[in-house]
């Protein structure tokens, strides 16, 4: 057993289980080792079905040893945000009157994993009703970052990342919102991808005993999280598609990727704004990739934006959580929603006419690295940026960009901070642009390094 397995690729591990350099249940095996020995410290695969997955990896090696065809992901090791149902296995949402809430069927992205060969090791860790920017519970505990123990995942999909970067598993499936794919993967240096609304069926990510209907929540998405933007691709060809209610009347058919070079992609960069301000060295990092862009021959501008108000933007987008989450003072009938969804889809035409012109568009999505553990009060946390003191919840502006329209964004690490955290930027893309942000992704990575792995 190699360590490694730890920084592989899904793509790697996948084919070395196929061209039988290993067994599935010796990668299974290895993996199941690395939790039980790191995890302690991290505490992010906080929901353990070791014993199903031996199974499950002693059958992938049967079927390829009967020369079955094996999947995409066949015998590569998974987790999933708890916040996801999986048959038998408690999904709690970090909620304490949950606990013994057990899910009696998997939810349909962890179901399509495993018909794709993939074997479930887990659930990784959430914040309490999967509702903060970091992932701690009365349940659960806390989850700690791989790159600083004192430091934050992120939230919601918190335990996701630090279990990806911690080289827990393959790839890892979360959720965004507001951010919680995004956020994360950026705090742990790790890939995340933020589908456009709608081509991953959301079914079974419920709170505990809620009814499983396919029913889309609207702007929540499910998503993968990974170690290479490859992995990404792939696991969105085997994550996307309609549920069963609209299957019989559409297919997915994403495009091809705008630019398959850094040569002549159009990039917008967007690396601060007056009411959501980053800090200096995060805007700066968009600023110098922007250089690296242009020096490897793409048109690039740091002006271009899309023709709408941003703080008009920012408050739709505010409006419409508080309305979907039912949070106190939302105004949640549905005349108002309707009103709401009208200005959306202004905002919506306003990114449309913008994406003519350009491919992605690059800018943060926290404005700040990981930061220190706070368990005050929500409402009350600030976040020090460039000095000041800062709304807690004020980054989310980044968040709503792509959010609020239905926009695909794709996060990707860029190395180090001078504290020696992990800086991730996100790249937004028109609607079903989902293969050219990624593809974006995975070219700046290819000048960057991508993906390293912490300290553990």
């Amino acid at each position: 057993m190699s360590d490694e397995w730890a920084d592989a690729s899904v793509m790697e591990l996948a084919a070395m289980v196929r061209e039988r350099i290993v067994s599935a249940a010796e990668l299974t095996e290895y993996f199941v080792g690395r939790i039980e020995r790191v995890d302690d410290v991290v505490n992010a695969v906080v929901v353990r079905d070791f014993e199903r997955a031996r199974d499950a990896a002693l059958d992938a090696d049967l079927s390829l040893a009967r020369g079955e065809d094996p999947g995409p992901l066949h015998g590569v090791p998974f987790t999933v945000k708890e916040a996801y149902d999986v048959a038998g296995l408690a999904t709690t949402w970090g909620i304490p009157e949950a606990r013994n809430h057990v899910a009696g069927e998997d939810a349909v992205l962890v179901a399509r994993a495993k018909a794709a060969g993939a074997v479930l090791l887990g659930k990784t860790n959430v914040p309490t009703n999967v509702a903060d920017f970091q992932s701690y519970n009365e349940i659960y505990g806390q989850t700690n970052n791989p790159w600083d123990m004192e430091r934050t995942p992120g939230g919601s999909s918190g335990g996701s990342a630090a279990a990806v970067a911690a080289g827990f598993n393959g790839f890892d499936i979360g959720s965004d919102m507001g951010g919680s794919l995004r956020s994360p993967a950026h705090f742990c240096g790790v890939f995340a991808h933020k589908p456009t609304w709608g081509i991953l069926p959301f079914r079974s990510q419920n709170a505990p005993g809620a009814l499983s209907v396919p029913q889309e929540m609207d702007m929540a998405v499910g998503g993968p999280m990974a170690r290479s933007a490859q992995d990404l691709r792939l696991l969105l060809d085997v994550l996307a598609g309609p549920d069963e209610i609209t299957r019989d009347g559409w297919q997915l058919a994403l495009p091809s990727p705008r630019s398959h070079s850094l040569e002549g992609m159009r990039v917008a960069l967007w690396s601060d704004h007056a009411g959501a301000p980053v800090d200096a060295e995060i805007s700066e990092r968009v600023s110098d990739l922007g250089h690296v862009l242009k020096q490897a021959g793409a048109r690039v501008s740091d002006s271009a934006r899309p023709e709408f108000d941003a703080e008009r933007a920012w408050q739709t987008y505010r409006s419409l959580v508080m309305a979907v989450s039912n949070m106190p003072g939302a105004e949640t009938d549905y005349s108002a929603w309707l009103e709401l969804h009208k200005v959306r889809g202004a905002f919506r035409l306003s990114w449309q006419r913008f994406f003519e012109d350009w491919d992605v568009l690059i800018c943060p999505i926290h404005a700040t690295v990981a930061f220190a553990h706070d368990h005050g009060e929500p409402m009350s946390r600030t976040l020090t940026v460039n000095g000041a003191e800062r709304s807690y919840w004020e980054h989310v502006f980044w968040a709503g960009l792509a959010t609020m329209s239905y926009l695909p964004a794709t996060v990707f690490p860029t190395g180090l901070s001078s504290s020696k955290l992990p800086i991730g930027l996100q790249a937004i893309g028109g609607a079903y642009q989902d293969r050219t942000t990624i593809a974006c992704a995975g070219l700046v990575s290819e000048v960057l390094g991508g993906y390293s792995a912490p300290p553990l």
